[in-house]
């Protein structure tokens, strides 16, 4: 049974409004949480591979002058396999439990408002930390780590926390500046990656594991008190409402289901799907890349690992950059289309990479692959009402979640599984997925009532 809603008075009644200290923006919020993820995924995974190393007897070493000597150890593709599935269940555990509440929580926070979101998913980052330092600190079973992620999704993890920022972004901005706001909102993604990445290697060499993830723990307690008293409430009327209803599902399946004058189902449906493919291939290549980096024939140690995250995480800054610069001259149609064409190349490199220069070469074809993300977020915003923005990126949330889910049971199966005869396939099959959202796109432009394939702006 749904719960009655309460008069909009009510709403200085509910604890996300109390004692806010100044009227803050989102986006230290996105990079607060992402600097600590940056920081604690690469660590996770070499600390998994440190973990299963000496459980198993495999003396570790990744030294650059006999690493390539050992590219038939069983007990290396043991080692690697078994970190590439931990990974995976991670991923899994996550998901599951995600796919329900992270879509609840975000069109809750259409009637709610976003503060009460964002405070939620920060306490479950944090949580996520708290497990994740105990394993460290004191040795315990890695399964705790799948327990951590789970917790963290209960209250709505950083695919929550997104959700609610995309949306309080799209409440404030304009339709002409709503691309732009949404890249700078993934920069801050980016810069946070970048720098986490290039303290987390360095530090894990002269200070071991530890200490990282509780520098991860005090961001994360700070973006929590920050979230709490002092972001400044975008939505302009909030109203109390039940949490445990299906009404915010029902809000999520009736923007597919339900025509209305400012949507297309056609369009929402396959600029899902181009996310979808997207992401999938972004975060399987993701998830694959530290391990493929730390074995034969690359074979880097941690400083290198952090330099290749940090150029990892660079093009949300490139990005953000070069979709400025094109969108005087380009349509955000055609924008995306080039960073698609980029992000291939750059799989492809990755595929065939053994030495460390081609290696950067591959992230460095990437500096445009991430102006994609942000323009088919504005045209899924632009789809809906105002009132729907919550519900809208709940289910890109879920989209999210659901193509991680993908790339991790994709990526991590299928790289252990052509480690004998081509290690880097998954990026080849990367690189032709991408394809699935470039033709999307320009079908969807073409069929347009107002096609921006149709005129170009002179650049100025």
């Amino acid at each position: 049974m749904e719960g009655r809603e309460s008069p909009v008075g009510s709403s200085r009644r509910l604890p996300a409004a109390a004692a806010v200290l100044f009227r803050g923006p989102v986006e230290p919020l996105v990079f607060l949480g992402n600097f600590a993820l940056a920081l604690q995924g690469p660590l996770t995974t070499q600390y998994l591979w440190h973990r299963f190393s000496t459980e198993l007897g495999y003396n570790g070493t990744r030294h650059r002058g006999n690493c390539g000597n050992q590219s038939e150890d069983p007990i290396m593709k043991e080692v690697e396999t078994l970190t590439s599935h931990w990974t995976l269940y991670m991923n899994i555990g996550g998901f599951l439990v995600g796919l329900f509440w992270s879509t609840l929580l975000g069109a809750w926070s259409d009637r709610v408002g976003r503060r009460p979101l964002l405070v939620l998913a920060s306490l479950g980052l944090l949580l996520e930390a708290v497990v994740s330092i105990f394993v460290v600190q004191l040795g315990l079973h890695v399964g705790f780590f799948v327990l951590g992620r789970v917790l963290c999704a209960l209250l709505g993890n950083f695919n929550g926390l997104l959700a609610a920022s995309f949306a309080s972004v799209a409440d404030v901005s304009s339709d002409h500046s709503r691309t732009f706001r949404m890249a700078l909102l993934e920069a801050c993604i980016g810069v946070a990656g970048t720098l986490a990445s290039l303290l987390g290697g360095p530090w894990l060499r002269a200070q071991g594991y530890a200490n990282p993830f509780w520098l991860a723990l005090a961001l994360l307690i700070l973006m929590t008190l920050y979230a709490a008293f002092c972001f400044g409430e975008t939505v302009k009327e909030p109203k109390s409402a039940r949490l445990f209803t299906l009404r915010h599902h029902r809000a999520i399946v009736q923007l597919y289901v339900i025509p209305a004058p400012e949507k297309s189902r056609k369009h929402l449906a396959l600029y899902s799907l181009a996310i979808f493919v997207v992401v999938t291939v972004h975060f399987g290549a993701q998830d694959i890349l530290t391990l493929y980096e730390l074995s034969t024939p690359l074979c880097w140690d941690s400083k290198l690992v952090g330099y290749g995250s940090a150029a990892q995480h660079l093009p949300y800054l490139t990005s953000l950059l070069g979709l400025k610069l094109l969108q005087y001259c380009l349509p955000d149609a055609w924008v995306a289309e080039i960073g698609l064409a980029f992000n291939i190349l750059g799989m492809v490199v990755f595929a065939f990479a053994t030495i460390t220069p081609l290696m950067f070469t591959g992230y460095g074809l990437l500096f445009l692959s991430l102006v994609i993300t942000p323009v088919m977020r504005a045209k899924l915003s632009k789809l809906v009402g105002e009132s729907e923005q919550g519900a809208l990126f709940s289910a890109v949330a879920c989209v999210n979640s659901l193509a991680m889910l993908m790339a991790s049971g994709i990526f991590n199966s299928l790289y252990p599984a052509t480690l004998n005869w081509m290690k880097g396939f998954p990026f080849l099959l990367g690189a032709g997925l991408l394809f699935v959202p470039a033709i999307l796109i320009g079908v969807l432009e073409k069929a347009n009532p107002r096609p921006e394939f149709q005129h170009f702006p002179h650049c100025s």
